[in-house]
């Protein structure tokens, strides 16, 4: 019979020192791996690795204990349960990340950010109908364009061959804009142009599938453009002008621009006004207990949740009563 503890007593300081040392370079390995993965694509290789391989592996373990439970509920075992949850704040380039590289020539934004910007771009201000305008065909490669040079370029050309181009603008006032009140400027003249693109494919949109498209198209380059806008009023300093646009928008957005969370900018721009009765209502409203909790609404509600215990709270009467269940889910 194999004995442990004679193998053990036959090990030298060297093996020991040998072991930890290996440990060490392959950890230091992964760690420099894992550093230049995330600087390159935004996210941890290890993350990825985990939510699409190891645990659809694992949850299909589990799941096969049972048919019944296999077949009932496909879509929830396939489901990740991490996402990569879209920034609310949503900078704009020009205006506020192009300051950051200026001070510190370091790149805010990284290539998946970039890239999950495009995606959205192309999802919410193209459609079918730009085939064979030159203009929106321009526009379409220039959202897929890494240089910011040859994108500002582009809207340019766009808006030479039409003036009534709002994805143009739209680029314009994000990336060419250096301060807040330059993008609001060119912001309030899409607007414009957006409401009478919007006029006159409303007009229309019965007339094909083509039509339809157009107008959806229309409709979420001018919702974008308010809300745009409404988050210049908010940095300006004109809360109350910010609030209303932003409940304006909340009641007519359409399903595909609810991952731009709005009501998340209502949140924010009610906190910064201290509004607190309006945050708990909007919060009501959309704190969801099956929807993803994203950090803005996690941190308002505990927030909202500590002040109320905050107003009433003594840490003498606390530490000999003990905590109310009201202090115990603050806490939590």
């Amino acid at each position: 019979m194999w004995d442990s503890s004679v193998f053990l007593s036959t090990l030298t300081p060297k093996f020991y020192v040998a072991l930890t040392g290996t440990s060490s370079l392959i950890s230091g390995l992964i760690l420099i791996f894992e550093w230049w993965y995330f600087r390159k694509y935004g996210t941890s290789f290890i993350e990825q690795v985990s939510i699409n391989h190891i645990s659809p592996w694992i949850g299909g373990g589990e799941a096969g204990t049972g048919s019944e439970s296999a077949t009932a509920t496909p879509t929830t075992q396939s489901m990740p349960e991490c996402k990569v949850w879209r920034n609310p704040l949503n900078l704009l380039r020009g205006a506020e990340y192009q300051r950051f590289y200026w001070a510190t020539q370091k790149e805010p934004l990284t290539f998946y950010d970039m890239n999950l910007s495009a995606q959205d771009h192309q999802t919410f201000f193209t459609c079918e109908g730009d085939a064979g305008k030159a203009e929106y065909e321009i526009m379409q490669t220039a959202w897929r364009e890494r240089n910011p040079v040859v994108r500002i370029k582009a809207a340019n050309n766009a808006l030479e061959i039409n003036k009534d181009c709002a994805p143009a603008y739209i680029l314009l006032a994000e990336e060419e804009s250096t301060t807040i009140l330059e993008a609001e400027r060119i912001l309030r003249t899409a607007l414009k142009v957006a409401e009478g693109n919007y006029k006159k494919s409303q007009a229309v949109q019965h007339q094909g599938a083509v039509m339809e498209g157009v107008f959806r198209r229309d409709t979420n380059v001018l919702i974008y453009i308010k809300r745009r806008l409404a988050m210049c009023a908010r940095k300006l300093g004109k809360l109350k002008e910010a609030v209303k646009m932003f409940r304006d928008l909340t009641k007519e957005i359409p399903p595909i621009m609810n991952v731009l969370n709005i009501h998340e900018n209502l949140l924010e721009a009610l906190l910064e006004m201290q509004a607190y009765a309006d945050c708990q209502a909007v919060l009501a409203k959309y704190d969801d207990i099956s929807l993803p909790k994203s950090a803005t609404i996690c941190y308002t509600a505990a927030l909202l949740k500590a002040r109320v215990v905050a107003e009433k709270f003594s840490p003498d009467v606390a530490s000999k009563r003990g905590l109310t269940p009201a202090e115990m889910s603050a806490v939590e």
